[in-house]
């Protein structure tokens, strides 16, 4: 027997319960205003554990971002954290505001790398609407925005551009006026670390015996390895990363989407590329610029990833003798090796049109 006024032990118990629309379905197509700006929530703290958590998720092995011995004797006081991997935390804290609903991340451009980030740093991030566009089924929608990074005082550390396909609530509720942004093709002015990277660079011990000048423009090189991604391990990846869509998670929901099935967050796959291009790149171990990027194919639970890279360019830096710049095109393919060096197809996956920073020779 219930004393008068007393409240029932739980939900379950209560059965004039009723929701309270606290809890957040995400945005769908017609939320986003053109020209709002959106500030993200819960600034994550990065710790050692995450960038241990992230090499043994990704097989990452670039020495700068591994070894505090290494990144000391390279000129820094210890070891920055992987780009790619804050490239993906901060991604990650714009999904619940962008993204929790999507079909689809499409691309992105206007990437740069403001500021490499250290362990104990707290990061934020806030998003710009800076384009929108109704599909012609009517049923969903682009919306492009540029994401900003941040560090504890408010200083960028990374901006870039993406567009993702988002589902309307109503697709009887009026298209929006179509705007499109002009995007560049590349990222001009590249952001230089202050550290004087060659002076004690050891390319023994840095695992990678070439230097910025062994590398041509045109160059193909095959990557080899392969890694076949696991259910539980894209899993907590995507979790590392703060990313809580329901398409990576959900079987349930997935069961009844196009694919059937949970689909692998796309910057994972950049994450497995990126770690697989050491082999061949080992050197190449500071992202500079992201110039564009697309998820050409879904990737699933099962899928051995294999990758390769394309050297587009090389590139001198103005008054630094110690480092130099390639500019770099990697696909990631699945399930079949890239000996052939495939460019399109239903297998590649992946398109990273990107800068990376490496040593010279002394």
């Amino acid at each position: 027997m219930t004393q008068k006024g007393a409240k029932p032990a739980n939900k379950a118990q209560d059965q004039t319960a009723t929701a309270t629309g606290k809890t957040d379905a995400g945005r769908f197509f017609e939320d986003f205003t053109l020209g709002e700006v959106i500030e993200h929530g819960v600034p994550r703290t990065l710790t050692e554990g995450q960038a241990a958590l992230y090499q043994a998720l990704t097989g990452s092995r670039f020495a700068l971002n591994a070894s505090h011995p290494f990144a000391r004797l390279a000129g820094y006081d210890h070891s920055p954290l992987d780009d790619i991997l804050v490239f993906n935390l901060v991604f990650g804290q714009s999904v619940p505001d962008i993204s929790l609903n999507a079909v689809a991340n499409l691309g992105y451009a206007e990437c740069d790398f403001l500021r490499q980030v250290m362990v104990g740093e707290t990061i934020s991030a806030r998003s710009d609407v800076i384009g929108l566009k109704e599909n012609s089924d009517g049923e969903t929608g682009v919306v492009y925005v540029r994401t900003t990074g941040m560090d504890h005082r408010g200083v960028d550390i990374l901006t870039y551009v993406r567009w993702v396909m988002i589902p309307k609530r109503d697709p009887k509720s009026p298209a929006p006026e179509t705007v499109i942004p002009e995007l560049a093709d590349r990222v001009e002015r590249l952001t230089i670390p202050r550290h004087r990277i060659n002076r004690l660079w050891d390319p023994v011990k840095a695992g990678a015996p070439y230097f910025w000048e062994d590398y041509e423009t045109g160059e193909k090189i095959d990557h080899r390895d392969g890694v076949t991604i696991e259910d539980a391990e894209h899993m907590m990846a995507t979790r590392l990363y703060n990313n809580k869509a329901r398409v990576h998670f959900d079987a349930t929901l997935a069961a009844h989407s196009r694919f059937g099935k949970r689909v692998v967050y796309g910057g994972h796959i950049i994450s497995l590329a990126r770690a697989l291009s050491f082999n061949g790149l080992g050197s190449a171990c500071i992202v500079s610029a992201i110039h564009g990027g697309s998820h050409t194919a879904p990737a699933f639970a099962g899928d051995t990833i294999y990758a390769w890279t394309e050297v587009l360019e090389t590139q001198a830096i103005e008054n630094r003798r110690d480092i130099g710049a390639l500019r770099l095109l990697t696909r990631a393919v699945k399930n079949r090796p890239a000996a052939d060096f495939p460019a399109q197809g239903p297998d590649v996956v992946l398109e990273l049109d990107y800068t990376a920073l490496l040593p010279k020779r002394r």
